[in-house]
């Protein structure tokens, strides 16, 4: 299982970049930094492209989910596109009723709450996930030296949007399967394990130089119920890429106190929230893990003074880590100045690394 020769891994495009060499624990020609969500609302381009295009619409557009991908690449300098898409696509792809609804998130037609449920769910194809590929080749082609990012939704959070059928603030609906049944909640948790492997697979062998498993949600569960429940259904979506070469990356929110658990479902850099320092990360990591993040998304609205403190204390918070590679603690806020970014970007690549 591994890459075409001509994959910007393989063929000299983006296997010595500042970020695939900092993912790899090596020293960088500059400090790489992307931001999770920088394809998107915080760009008027975005506003602009987006009008009267439904959400799932514009991501299964391949013309148009690329030029998405590229436009904070242009305008910010950063040191990768992140793929854009979203984590319920491959429920769409298979057949599962889902939208997008503004201002609520995803919302299924029909919540999967019993083991017939489960046992009634479409069965994602390959050949479904060409528009997927289709929009990887498109965006790689013109990315150049700059590597794609790309990503699929762990199988918790999925499968949580999948049981409470939208979005939930404390997921009791999931979190009740799991215990109340259990073979019902595996079935679950590896379909959907499944679909994000096959999503994250397709735009991998299209053409994306690293992989990103985000768990939104992973943070409503403890160790115990993470390391028992969900942890194998993350090593299974990571099983269908594992073997290809491209570095992997595994992120959550709230997730300070599984970050050894997530790390051990077998990825090669950890991401990192606001709320847990780089070095405490590092040391609870045993300081043998690249870490990504994790500046606070709250301090982009903040006087520049204070964030420029803050973007100085994250970068020596990660020195001691094997790699670094600058992000948000979360995503970029819609009400973000896009000036701020690229004046961010500019700050992160004046120091050296060291």
């Amino acid at each position: 299982m591994t890459l075409s020769s001509r994959h910007p891994l393989m063929d000299g495009r983006t296997g010595d970049s500042p970020l695939i060499t900092a993912y790899r624990g090596g020293k960088p020609s500059r400090r790489p930094v992307w931001f999770m969500r920088q394809a998107g609302r915080s760009l008027p381009e975005y506003r602009e492209l987006r009008k009267g295009v439904a959400m799932l619409d514009s991501c299964l557009d391949p013309q148009l989910a690329s030029e998405i991908t590229l436009q904070p690449v242009r305008r910010h300098d950063v040191d990768a596109g992140i793929f854009f898409s979203d984590i319920v696509i491959p429920l769409k792809l298979a057949g599962v009723g889902v939208d997008i609804v503004p201002g609520v998130g995803p919302v299924l037609d029909t919540p999967i709450r019993t083991a017939a449920d489960v046992a009634a769910l479409p069965t994602l194809t390959d050949e479904a996930l060409e528009p997927i590929r289709e929009a990887v080749r498109l965006t790689v082609d013109q990315l150049g030296k700059t590597p794609l990012v790309g990503f699929a939704g762990a199988p918790f959070t999925l499968a949580a949007y999948m049981v409470e059928g939208k979005p939930s603030r404390d997921h009791l609906g999931p979190r009740t399967m799991m215990h109340a049944d259990p073979l019902a909640w595996r079935a679950l948790t590896q379909w959907a394990a499944d679909a994000s492997g096959m999503f994250l697979r397709a735009q991998l062998e299209a053409g994306a130089s690293a992989g990103q498993l985000f768990d939104s949600w992973a943070g409503s569960l403890g160790l115990a119920d993470y390391t028992r429940y969900v942890a194998p259904a993350s090593a299974r979506a990571l099983d269908h890429v594992r073997g290809l070469g491209a570095p992997l990356v595994h992120f959550g929110t709230g997730t300070s106190e599984l970050l050894g658990a997530m790390h051990d479902v077998g990825v090669d850099v950890m991401g990192v929230d606001y709320r847990l320092p780089l070095d405490e990360a590092n040391r609870r990591l045993g300081g043998a893990v690249p870490l990504q993040g994790n500046i606070d998304p709250a301090l982009l609205s903040a006087p520049w003074e204070v964030l420029e403190a803050h973007v100085r204390a994250v970068i020596a918070a990660g020195e001691a880590a094997p790699g670094h590679v600058l992000n948000l603690g979360h995503g970029v806020p819609p009400e973000t100045d896009p000036d701020v970014l690229t004046r961010m970007v500019e700050l992160i690549h004046s120091i050296q690394p060291s």
